[in-house]
């Protein structure tokens, strides 16, 4: 008998993808600056988010000092992980698209840099818990990662995913890197905060990603 075809998969980055957490992470950032005395090396500027947070951090000072990181660090989690998470945007259409696809049973995942913490609060805060089959970050209590693209190997791994029939949806090259190294097809979304990312109409864009993905879920098998 021929081997039964695995479900097709769609697995979301968080930051730039799903949700506009820029203004709420960049607040996050200056307020850290603002409480530690600490002056930051490069501007505040929307293309620094998607990388882990103290990386960022690093980058933001412009030098590898453990204490001031460490001081930048717990700043920016005790104003973003108590209220700065709840300003989030979710791009428009993509509550009522995941709504849709949860419901028509296509097994939806979730892989982040974002730490896990304000990761879950967010999910919490926006009801989408019930949609995801499962929902992981690097720092997350199941298995930490040093990568994206290992978290993506060890949730295919984890979840028996045919990383073939798994799509990861993202915003930045770093996360088709991740997915190139996981062996998965990747669609990027046309908005985000990756360099070069374009602008123009959200909601449009969503149609547009929305299009492409239900292409990729019922067409031809991939072959990375």
């Amino acid at each position: 008998m021929p081997k039964p075809t695995p479900p097709r998969t769609l697995v979301f980055d968080l930051d730039g993808t799903l949700i506009d957490s820029a203004p709420s992470i960049l607040a996050g950032f200056r307020a850290a600056f603002a409480s530690t005395g600490l002056t930051p090396a490069v501007p505040f500027a929307e293309n620094l988010i998607g990388p882990p947070l103290r990386e960022t951090l690093r980058r933001l000072l412009g030098r590898d000092d453990a204490a001031q990181l460490d001081a930048l660090v717990a700043a920016f989690k005790t104003g973003y992980d108590t209220e700065g998470y709840r300003a989030s945007r979710v791009y428009p259409g993509v509550a009522e698209w995941l709504t849709a696809m949860a419901g028509q049973g296509v097994p939806l995942y979730l892989a982040t840099n974002k730490r896990w913490v304000p990761t879950a609060l967010i999910l919490d805060h926006l009801g989408w818990c019930q949609h995801f089959k499962a929902a992981h970050a690097l720092d997350g209590p199941a298995k930490p990662q040093p990568s994206k693209g290992e978290l993506l190997r060890w949730m295919l791994v984890e979840y028996q995913l045919d990383p073939a029939a798994a799509l990861y949806v993202g915003d930045r090259d770093e996360d088709e890197s991740a997915a190139r190294h996981a062996g998965m097809p990747f669609e990027r979304v046309p908005w985000g905060y990756g360099d070069g990312q374009a602008g123009g109409d959200e909601a449009a864009g969503v149609i547009a990603l929305r299009a492409a993905c239900e292409r990729w879920l019922s067409g031809p098998p991939f072959k990375p």
